[in-house]
C-alpha cells in the first residue's frame, strides 16, 4: 500500500445530506442569537479603553487562553481542561477540513497527511478529550472540592461531550470494519471498536447501525453548538475575549477614577454603573473557584466569596435584566429601551418615558450584603489567581465607594480612620505621636533645606506614627546615611498617601489627599522617593501619575538592595537563625516586587538559614491588613493575621521578616497569639539589614 494513496470516502453510508444544511440554519440561528444576547448586555456597560497595546494582548491570550498558563497551575485540573480543549480544537479542525474536502474539493485528505493527522491524531485527540471528561466527573462527583459549583449544566456539558466523542468512535469503528479499511490501523480507537464490533454484529447490522449514529451524532453536535452561549461553555468565547482586554498595567493600577465634576452617582450599586468589560468579566467566569479558595477572608471563614459576587451579579444580569439595567417597555410591540442617559454605543437619551430605577445590587444577592463587602482586604489574591483574569476586587472596591459616598454605611472603625485622615492627615485615631518623633537624635534634613538630595525618604503614616515600626524607619534612615545617600524627608509636610481611603472607597477624600501631596512634592522639586510601605508605593507608582505626580519610586528593599550592588553598603555580619520572608500583597502580588526583599534576608541570614513559607511570592497569603481591615477588630477565631501566622511558624522560622508597616502590625499581633513559649521574632528586612552593617562596637569606640 502506497501511503500517498490514503483516504477514504467522506459521508459513506450516508444520504440525504442536504438535511445536514438545513439543521445548521437553525442551530447558527440559535446560537448566534445567544452571542447576540451576550452583546448587548456588555454593550450596556460604561465605556472603557481596553483595546490598546494589541501585541502586548495577543501575547496575553497565546499565553492564558492557548498556553493555559494560569489554568496549569493546578496540575490535576490543568490537565484534564487542555485535554477537553486541545481535543475539541483539533477535533474542529479536522471537522472543517472533512468540509472542505467535501463541498470544495480541496483534496487535503490525502496521503500522508490523512493518515498522520486525519486518523492518527483525531483519534488521539478524540480519546484524550473522553479522558479529560472522565478527570473531571471524577473531581467533581467523587472528590468534590468546595470551590467548585455543582450544578444539572455542568453535568450535562460534561455528559454531552463524553457522549459526541463516543458517537465519533462508534461511527468510524463501524466504518472501518464495513468496508475493511486498509488504513483502519492508523485510526487505533476506531479500529478498536471495529475488532469488538466484529464477532458481534453483521456487516448489514453495523451499516444500520452506522447511520443512526452518525445522523444522531449531527443532532448531537448540532444541538450542542446551539446550546452553547446559553450555559458555562461559552467561556471558550468569552475567556479569550476577556484575556484580549484584561488590564495591562499592574495590579495595583487596577481601581479607576472618578469623575467628580460629571459623575451623578458616585460608586456602584447597579449594573448600569459597571464598564462593559465588567460585565464581560461575569460571562466570562468558569466558576472554578479559583478565586474564592485564594481569598484571605474566605480561608477564615468569613462570608466574602469573590466568585459568588461575579455568579451572582451574572444571574443577576440574565434573569432580571429590565431590573438590573433599569430597562422600561415602551409602544405597543414591547421594544426595549435603555434607562435615561447615554450607553458606549452613543444612544440618544430617552426623554419620552419614564425610565425606570435600576436595581441596587448591594444586597439584591447574598455575596453583595454589606457584611461579605467590607471583610476584602484588597489583597487581588482573587485576580491574581483567575485564569480568565476577571478583576474582582476593583468591584467590591467600587460598591464600597457607594456606600461610602452615597450612603455612609461602613464600619464605625473605618469610619473613624476617614475621619482622622480629614482631620489630622493620618488614619491613626489614638496615636500621640507626630511624623519627627523616629528622627530624634539623627541627623536628617527637610525637602525644603536638602534640594540637592538623592531621594526623597518617605516616612508614611505607619512608619512615623506607630512605634514599632518608627524603629524601622531609623533603620532605614542610618542606612541611606552609612551609604553616603543625601536624602530629606517632608516631616510635618507629609500627609497620609490616601491608600486607606482608597481602599475604604472614600475615592473624594483621597483624591484631595492624592493632589495635595503632589502639589508639595512639586514644590520640593522631588524626582525620587523612596518608601517603606508597599501601599504608598503602589500609590506614588501606579496612582498619582493620574494627578501629575510622576516620580522614580523604590520600595526601600529594592534601593537598599541596590546599595548593597553598588559596594555603598557592606554587610559584615549573619544572623544565625532562620528566617522566613512575608510577601506584602501590594509589594509582591500588586507590583511584582519579589527578588529584592529576598536579597536582604539572604545577605543577612546565615547559609542556608532563609527559607520559604508554603504560600509565597505571587501565591502569598494575606497579612489582613489591607483595604481598611486594619482598622477593623476581627472576630478572634476570624483572623487573617492568625492563618499566616501559623503558616510562618510551620518553617521552625525564629525571624519573620517583612517590609510593610501594616504586615509588621498585623503579623506581631498574629505571631504573639500563635508561638506559644517559642522566642519568635518579626524584623523588618531593613531592620535584618541594619544588623548586618551597623559599625561594630570596636569601630565605635575606635574610629579611624
Amino acid at each position: 500500500m502506497n501511503p500517498a494513496e490514503a483516504t477514504r470516502e467522506i459521508y459513506w453510508n450516508i444520504t440525504y445530506i442536504w438535511v445536514m444544511y438545513a439543521l445548521l440554519l437553525p442551530t447558527a440561528a440559535i446560537a448566534g442569537y445567544g452571542i447576540y444576547r451576550h452583546l448587548s448586555r456588555w454593550r450596556r456597560g460604561l465605556p472603557l479603553a481596553r483595546f490598546d497595546r494589541p501585541q502586548e494582548r495577543i501575547k496575553l491570550v497565546v499565553k492564558h487562553a492557548v498556553a493555559q498558563r494560569r489554568t496549569a497551575r493546578n496540575l490535576y485540573a490543568g490537565l484534564f481542561h487542555q485535554f477537553i480543549s486541545y481535543g475539541f480544537v483539533i477535533l474542529t479542525i479536522a471537522t472543517t477540513i472533512v468540509a472542505l474536502d467535501a463541498d470544495f474539493g480541496t483534496a487535503i485528505m490525502r496521503g500522508r497527511f490523512y493518515l498522520y493527522f486525519q486518523s492518527f491524531t483525531v483519534d488521539l485527540f478524540g480519546a484524550l478529550v473522553m479522558l479529560g471528561v472522565l478527570m473531571a466527573a471524577l473531581r467533581r462527583y467523587v472528590k468534590r472540592p468546595k470551590k467548585l459549583v455543582y450544578t444539572n449544566e455542568a453535568a450535562g456539558i460534561l455528559a454531552l461531550i463524553f457522549l459526541m466523542c463516543l458517537q465519533g468512535f462508534l461511527a468510524e469503528g463501524w466504518r472501518i470494519a464495513v468496508t475493511n479499511d486498509p488504513w483502519g490501523a492508523w485510526s487505533p480507537f476506531g479500529n478498536m471498536v471495529a475488532r469488538a464490533s466484529r464477532p458481534f454484529m453483521t456487516d448489514e447490522q453495523m451499516r444500520a447501525a452506522h447511520a443512526g449514529v452518525w445522523w444522531f451524532h449531527l443532532v448531537t453536535a448540532f444541538a450542542f453548538i446551539a446550546w452553547l452561549p446559553y450555559t458555562k461553555m461559552m467561556h471558550v468565547i468569552t475567556a479569550p475575549l476577556n484575556i484580549y482586554t484584561a488590564n495591562l498595567e499592574p495590579l495595583g493600577a487596577t481601581l479607576k477614577n472618578i469623575d467628580f465634576e460629571k459623575t451623578e452617582s458616585f460608586g456602584v450599586n447597579s449594573l448600569k454603573s459597571f464598564t462593559w468589560k465588567d460585565l464581560l468579566d461575569f460571562d466570562a467566569c468558569t466558576e472554578c473557584g479559583r478565586c474564592t479558595a485564594v481569598c484571605p477572608a474566605n480561608a477564615v471563614g468569613k462570608e466574602l466569596s469573590p466568585r459568588d459576587i461575579i455568579l451572582q451579579l451574572r444571574d443577576l444580569m440574565h434573569e432580571r435584566p429590565r431590573d438590573a439595567f433599569g430597562l422600561v417597555a415602551i409602544g405597543g410591540n414591547g421594544a426595549m429601551s435603555i434607562e435615561a442617559g447615554t450607553t458606549p454605543a452613543t444612544q440618544e437619551p430617552t426623554t419620552d418615558i419614564e425610565a425606570r430605577k435600576p436595581l441596587a445590587i448591594i444586597g439584591a444577592v447574598p455575596a453583595t450584603s454589606t457584611v461579605p463587602l467590607w471583610q476584602c482586604t484588597t489583597c487581588a489574591a482573587c485576580m491574581e489567581a483567575c485564569p480568565v483574569f476577571i478583576e474582582q476586587m476593583p468591584k467590591i472596591v467600587d460598591m464600597r465607594r457607594y456606600l461610602v459616598m452615597e450612603e455612609a454605611d461602613f464600619p464605625d472603625s473605618m469610619q473613624e480612620a476617614v475621619m482622622s485622615l480629614e482631620r489630622r492627615g493620618h488614619p491613626f485615631t489614638g496615636t500621640q505621636a507626630t511624623r519627627l518623633d523616629w528622627a530624634e537624635g539623627l541627623n536628617v534634613k527637610h525637602a525644603g533645606d536638602a534640594r540637592d538630595a538623592e531621594v526623597l525618604l518617605w516616612v508614611g503614616c505607619g512608619g512615623a506614627l506607630i512605634e514599632r515600626n518608627q524603629k524601622v524607619t531609623r533603620a532605614t534612615a542610618q542606612l541611606l546615611e552609612q551609604a553616603g545617600v543625601k536624602f530629606a524627608i517632608m516631616g510635618r509636610d507629609e500627609k497620609c498617601s490616601g491608600d486607606p481611603a482608597r481602599r475604604i472607597g472614600n475615592e473624594f477624600l483621597f483624591e484631595q489627599l492624592a493632589r495635595e501631596n503632589v502639589e508639595n512634592l512639586k514644590r520640593f522639586e522631588v524626582k525620587s522617593i523612596v518608601t517603606a510601605c508597599p501601599h504608598c508605593f503602589n500609590t506614588f507608582k501606579n496612582e498619582y501619575p493620574q494627578y501629575g505626580g510622576s516620580f522614580e519610586v523604590y520600595h526601600h528593599s529594592a534601593y537598599l538592595a541596590k546599595l548593597v550592588e553598588e559596594g555603598r553598603l557592606k554587610p559584615h555580619a549573619m544572623l544565625d537563625k532562620k528566617i522566613t520572608f512575608h510577601d506584602p500583597c501590594y509589594l509582591g502580588r500588586q507590583n511584582g516586587v519579589y527578588d529584592a526583599p529576598r536579597e536582604l534576608v539572604q545577605i543577612s541570614a546565615a547559609r542556608g538559614r532563609a527559607v520559604e513559607m508554603e504560600r509565597s511570592r505571587n501565591k502569598s497569603f494575606c497579612c489582613g491588613g489591607g483595604g481598611g481591615m486594619s482598622f477593623v477588630d476581627e472576630p478572634p477565631d476570624r483572623r487573617v493575621n492568625q492563618e499566616r501566622a501559623r503558616e510562618a511558624l510551620e518553617t521552625g522560622a525564629d525571624v519573620l521578616a517583612v517590609g510593610c508597616p501594616f504586615c509588621m502590625t498585623m503579623m506581631e499581633d498574629g505571631i504573639n497569639a500563635r508561638k506559644g513559649e517559642r522566642d519568635v521574632k518579626v524584623m523588618d528586612v531593613s531592620e535584618l539589614l541594619w544588623e548586618a552593617t551597623k559599625p561594630r562596637r570596636d569601630e565605635v569606640n575606635n574610629p579611624r
